[in-house]
């Protein structure tokens, strides 16, 4: 993973450089090979290329890549990395030598916090993984469980609607950053979990605390001589956080084994209920030789990593469509009339309008291209020395395809390639399901992102209600112009700024 904090304090710097001095068999030799290497800036000793990335990586690279093209190499500490900016290579890595590139870097944290990597999204390759992937896949995430969980966005999203009317009756200015935020995180948990809340530990607080650590920048994972120091205090911090989401888990998970005595009485299932139903079972009933087997440990690490897999990315792409269409005028109301000659005004939009409404799909993808769920995927690792375009790629290298830059590539969207125009999607084929990687915000091939349909349904449901229930305007004295768009860079892109703005309801009755 890229770092979310990107300054070295100079205590650290002061213990780099002595290592430099006191230990210089900690630098990687020059191995005299004669093999091509992709281009890239020259690194500096031990830190490498850390200090170039600066606080946005994804436009630092992107310009990088300008100057020495779609495939890259960096230094990030001690760890090698290739940055991947375009489509035709992207669709190398991911497609063409998919199963070269489909495991996963060993991050310090993830261990910790996903039980020895015992998961999915960040699980090294191998039976274990397509074990859990399948499961996931099948029992989880599939279009019957979407469906299935239709019932509980469609009260989440009444509950918001109902307080942004609430705000329009009072001419109100309301943050719809922090509500989409609580809306999401409150679909996540009660799906996952069965609840957004439990008085006996701050749930919400610790997934937050699990959140920042995941997306950290831990030096000791780009420089490990480093490791043992625990200099940032990130360690202890992570093993506080685990030991308390674990007893947190272990509590919820006993609710659901005696549903008789538990706080909270489950009355529909969860991602909890569903893996339950399998404990002692074998992941895979057909796999014969790995026979992998359900167990606490396991359904821990797999609801962990479902959290942190979905915890704001449907929230941030959410926002920043109604960043966007607030900008956009034309677009708003363009959507708004789509919406209407569907629905009416009599009446809330439903699930099952979504797949008549084409110009929604153009929107969203709009925004997929422009603000990817993450702007450089989940980090991918070769398990084998590897060429690719001509250039050759060291085992155990990682791979960070910036699909922030593939969005934005002029040579692809050739002009108005930084512009919110929906319009670009009109009688092409272009689609974000991992087929065509010229939009890829949900990855693609082995490692691609199991729960996209789940995604975007909620992407799409709360984008059509907000803009169907209500118009909206910036708060008094802020033009569309002066709107601040600007993004900060974690694990995703959230805006820098929460969102405000007023609604006024338009529906003609109440739903």
């Amino acid at each position: 993973m890229l770092p979310q904090v990107l300054a070295i304090p100079a205590a650290m710097l002061l213990v780099i450089f002595t290592f430099i001095i006191l230990t210089p068999f900690v630098l990687n030799p020059a191995n005299g090979s004669s093999k091509k290497l992709p281009p890239g800036p020259k690194p500096l000793p031990i830190i490498g290329n850390l200090h170039i990335l600066g606080k946005l990586p994804h436009r630092t690279l992107e310009t990088l890549a300008t100057k020495y093209g779609p495939i890259m190499s960096l230094k990030l500490g001690q760890v090698p990395v290739v940055v991947v900016s375009s489509p035709e290579i992207a669709k190398l890595i991911l497609k063409t030598h998919d199963l070269v590139f489909a495991n996963r870097p060993k991050v310090q944290v993830v261990e910790t916090l996903s039980y020895g990597r015992k998961g999915l999204v960040f699980t090294e390759y191998g039976g274990y993984w397509r074990n859990v992937r399948k499961l996931c896949s099948l029992q989880l995430l599939s279009a019957s469980k979407v469906e299935m969980f239709g019932p509980l966005r469609k009260k989440e999203l009444g509950m918001l609607v109902n307080t942004l009317k609430k705000a329009s009756d009072s001419c109100e200015v309301v943050d719809l950053s922090q509500l989409i935020g609580e809306f999401a995180e409150n679909i996540t948990f009660n799906m996952i979990l069965g609840r957004s809340k439990d008085n006996r530990f701050d749930l919400k607080g610790l997934i937050h605390e699990i959140m920042f650590l995941v997306g950290a920048f831990n030096l000791a994972d780009y420089v490990p001589i480093l490791g043992t120091f625990d200099l940032q205090g990130l360690k202890r911090r992570t093993k506080k956080a685990s030991k308390a989401i674990d007893e947190a888990l272990e509590h919820i998970i006993n609710d659901h084994d005696h549903p008789s005595s538990a706080e909270f009485p489950q009355d529909n299932k969860d991602f909890i209920d569903i893996l339950l139903s399998y404990i002692n079972q074998p992941m895979d009933p057909h796999d014969h030789e790995q026979r992998h087997v359900v167990g606490r440990t396991n359904i821990k690490a797999i609801i962990l990593d479902l959290i942190a897999g979905s915890y704001d990315t449907s929230s941030i792409a959410i926002e920043w469509a109604m960043s966007e269409l607030l900008k956009n005028s034309r677009i708003m109301k363009k959507l708004q009339n789509e919406i209407e000659g569907l629905v009416g005004m009599n009446r809330q939009v439903e699930e099952n309008d979504l797949k008549k409404l084409p110009y929604l799909d153009m929107v969203v993808k709009e925004i997929l291209r422009l603000y990817p769920v993450g702007p450089f995927l989940v980090p991918h690792e070769s398990t084998e020395d590897v060429t690719i375009n001509g250039y050759f790629i060291e085992k155990n290298t990682r791979i960070m395809v910036n699909a922030w830059a593939i969005g934005r590539d002029p040579r692809v969207w050739l002009e108005n390639n930084d512009m919110f125009f929906p319009e670009r999607f009109e009688n092409n084929d272009v689609d974000f399901k991992g087929h065509d990687f010229r939009l890829i915000p949900f990855g693609s091939g082995r490692r691609g992102c199991p729960g996209m349909n789940m995604g975007l349904t909620t992407i799409k449901i709360t984008i059509a209600q907000l803009v169907h229930c209500f118009s909206w305007e910036l708060p008094l004295g802020m033009t569309p112009e002066n709107l601040d768009m600007t993004e900060e860079f974690r694990l995703s892109i959230p805006r820098s700024k929460h969102l405000l703005c007023r609604p006024t309801y338009r529906l003609l009755s109440d739903d």
